[in-house]
């Protein structure tokens, strides 16, 4: 059967891709200009001519001339035609530079170039059914997921998440134990160390070089009530704890229902697990919008392949739902499973009894 082609619908969906290509490349020129210093080169400075930056940076003019008209194209800059200048307003330099703050963007960009990075093998992955370790991935991946997520945990892991919970905080401030269960690079587990030193924290990770990394930063920052242990969520060591957590990592285990088992085996009668996820619906219909095309595409080269290659490979990816995570906590003996707080990208339950 012939089918007849719409030509406008053609038209409509090849600029649907045209602005898309134009986003991939936006990042990788955001990408560039975050580690040439260039954001922050133009931060604070009002408009600024091609040879004031370059002469500001000591960067070759050619490549800045290029570099400034497509990221003034793709509005992370602002240029001004009427004397060829360029500037960035307060906005643009929160989103695109000000490292730490939790609007800056550029740990979530950098994750996204981890993945062109290693394009060959995500397709190699893909083709094969078979599972990609966390550990086979780009370094720039983990320092890129880090950067991302730790502005989010400084502006709500202890002002917000931690209070949303019932007795939670209180225990805390007194002195608690607390496991942070797939710690990666220890973001979450220094933040916890410091703002509470009368509690101890343990950080968990089955990739040793985060570990490591882990252990820098805690020396880095000074804290002493921290400890870092390579160890898988379903065999660390250690019971009797208050408290233990689990950021945006329960979906890229092989076995959640046998890690939130033994999580729930290691706290305390009372004890309380807070489960940090992507957030996401209970259906793929719920999840059709940029953020879920998002999650879904890391979820497709990074979480999945995680799963898949550790034991018993359930897959549950990036954008399980909280009702699927219940099905999960539930299988491993907690009863009670809440949403105590969320944000824009994540979902945070209090899970217990």
């Amino acid at each position: 059967m012939i089918q007849q082609i719409d030509m406008t619908k053609v038209e409509a969906h090849a600029g649907k891709v045209i602005g898309d290509v134009a986003g991939a490349l936006s990042l990788f020129m955001a990408y560039i200009g975050d580690q040439a210093g260039l954001f922050d080169a133009l931060d604070g400075e009002g408009r600024m001519s091609l040879e004031q930056l370059s002469a500001k940076t000591g960067y070759n003019p050619k490549y800045l001339h290029e570099w400034l008209g497509s990221v003034s194209a793709a509005g992370y800059i602002t240029f001004h035609p009427e004397n060829e200048t360029f500037s960035i307003s307060p906005e643009q330099a929160l989103v695109m530079g000000r490292e730490g703050q939790p609007a800056c963007m550029q740990g979530f960009i950098q994750a996204v170039v981890s993945q062109y990075e290693e394009h060959e093998k995500s397709v190699e992955t893909f083709k094969s059914g078979q599972g990609r370790a966390w550990g086979e991935h780009s370094q720039c991946l983990f320092c890129g997921t880090d950067r991302f997520f730790r502005p989010g945990y400084q502006a709500h892991l202890v002002d917000e998440w931690i209070p949303s919970l019932k007795d939670v905080e209180a225990k805390l401030k007194e002195g608690a134990k607390v496991a942070d269960i797939g710690c990666g690079h220890g973001s979450s587990t220094v933040l916890m160390a410091k703002a509470y030193p009368n509690s101890t924290i343990h950080g968990f990770d089955f990739h040793e070089p985060s570990i490591e990394e882990a252990r820098q930063k805690a020396k880095a920052a000074g804290v002493s009530n921290v400890e870092f242990h390579v160890a898988t969520a379903q065999d660390f060591e250690g019971d009797g704890y208050d408290f233990a957590c689990i950021f945006d990592a329960l979906h890229d285990m092989g076995d959640p229902v046998g890690a939130a088992r033994h999580i729930r085996e290691a706290l305390k009668e009372d004890g309380t697990l807070m489960l940090v996820e992507p957030m996401a619906g209970d259906s793929m219909a719920e999840n059709m919008h940029p953020l879920g095309q998002i999650f879904y595409a890391f979820s497709t080269t990074v979480c999945t392949p995680a799963s898949l290659s550790q034991p018993v490979g359930l897959g549950l990816g990036a954008q399980a739902g909280q009702k699927r995570l219940t099905e999960v906590l539930e299988e491993a003996g907690f009863g009670n499973v809440r949403r105590s707080a969320e944000t824009p990208t994540n979902m945070v339950l209090e899970v217990t009894g």
